[in-house]
């Protein structure tokens, strides 16, 4: 290895080798950090994604090897009024759901932004819904929602005596729905609450105070500062929101698995009822497949939405 002598003191450095250099070299050490992420991403996000969109276009069964067949199982859905249902419901539950649980979870995060005592217990209770295991929620659920056992019932026939039978909420397809549309915004609220709360806490107490000098009233303090300070968080979150939603399975399967009469069926409840219970797996695959269109739609209308905000907000400053 090379050396280097000050001729002043006569000192020798040593020069760094090509391992030293190589770890001073800033791409290279990003491409290492990202690393075994992009390879846990490969293992489990981009084979299973390829896989399923290459068995999409063939006739493979449980236990049966298939051919490539085109498009036929996608045609085949296209004439399936049970795909259509599936579609109306997933699209019907994100939207319904989405609006519900963006409007209780940005109240219940201003709420939340005050300061009132044990605030930080109350934020931390906020959290249970969210992190509680999906399946015990849907337990809870079903029996709230039990025809003879329903709590919501009891209180409706035998205490208030509103109604003189009790409601069999999961037995007929449009008090079913409502049913887990209402449990899903329950479990989302939290994540939704908290997610905005943290927006709330960057945005500086002194415009407020400017504004309340200025004579503002509290609709126009969140209208003209609120609002739109909170637009690109609201727009990631609404972006996870409408995919946690549109995709949502644990829920919808273990408290209806799709019924009554198959009236509630989201798209990935369906692909498993046709990919895993019927064995269809290239059928089951279509059905998957075709939820990727509403996603990346779901996705892109976020991400221009936010960009022309923010494409707004810069021509306002200039």
């Amino acid at each position: 290895m090379s050396v280097t002598t000050l001729p002043s003191r006569g000192v020798a450095l040593r020069q760094p080798g090509w391992i030293a250099r190589l770890l001073d070299y800033k791409p290279f050490l990003i491409v290492m950090c990202l690393a075994p992420a992009i390879g846990l991403l490969t293992v489990f996000l981009t084979y299973p994604l390829g896989l399923g969109v290459w068995l999409a276009f063939t006739d493979t069964t449980i236990g049966q090897r298939g051919i490539f067949i085109g498009l036929e199982n996608f045609q085949y859905l296209l004439k399936d009024p049970l795909w259509w249902n599936a579609v109306f419901y997933s699209v019907f539950y994100t939207a319904i759901a989405t609006i519900g649980k963006f409007a209780l979870g940005f109240w219940l995060a201003l709420l939340l932004n005050n300061h009132f005592p044990l605030k930080s217990l109350l934020r931390a209770i906020v959290l249970l819904p969210w992190i509680v295991p999906t399946v015990l929620s849907a337990l809870a659920f079903w029996w709230i929602y039990d025809p003879q056992f329903s709590i919501i019932s009891y209180l409706l026939v035998d205490v208030l005596h509103i109604r003189s039978t009790y409601i069999d909420f999961l037995g007929t397809p449009w008090p079913a729905r409502f049913s887990l549309i209402a449990a899903n915004i329950w479990r989302g609220i939290p994540f939704v609450a908290i997610s905005l709360l943290a927006g709330l806490q960057t945005i500086s107490p002194s415009l407020y105070e400017a504004a309340m000098l200025d004579g503002a009233t509290a609709w126009q303090r969140f209208r003209y500062i609120t609002l739109p300070m909170m637009m690109p968080i609201l727009a990631i979150v609404m972006t996870f929101s409408i995919i946690f939603t549109f995709t949502d399975f644990q829920l919808v399967y273990a408290i209806t698995r799709g019924g009554p009469v198959n009236s509630t069926h989201l798209l990935a409840t369906l692909a498993f009822q046709r990919g895993i219970a019927g064995g269809e797996l290239g059928e089951g695959a279509a059905i998957a497949v075709s939820m990727i269109p509403f996603l990346v739609f779901a996705t892109l209308f976020s991400y221009f939405g936010l960009a022309r905000r923010k494409w707004q907000q810069g021509e306002a400053n200039d």
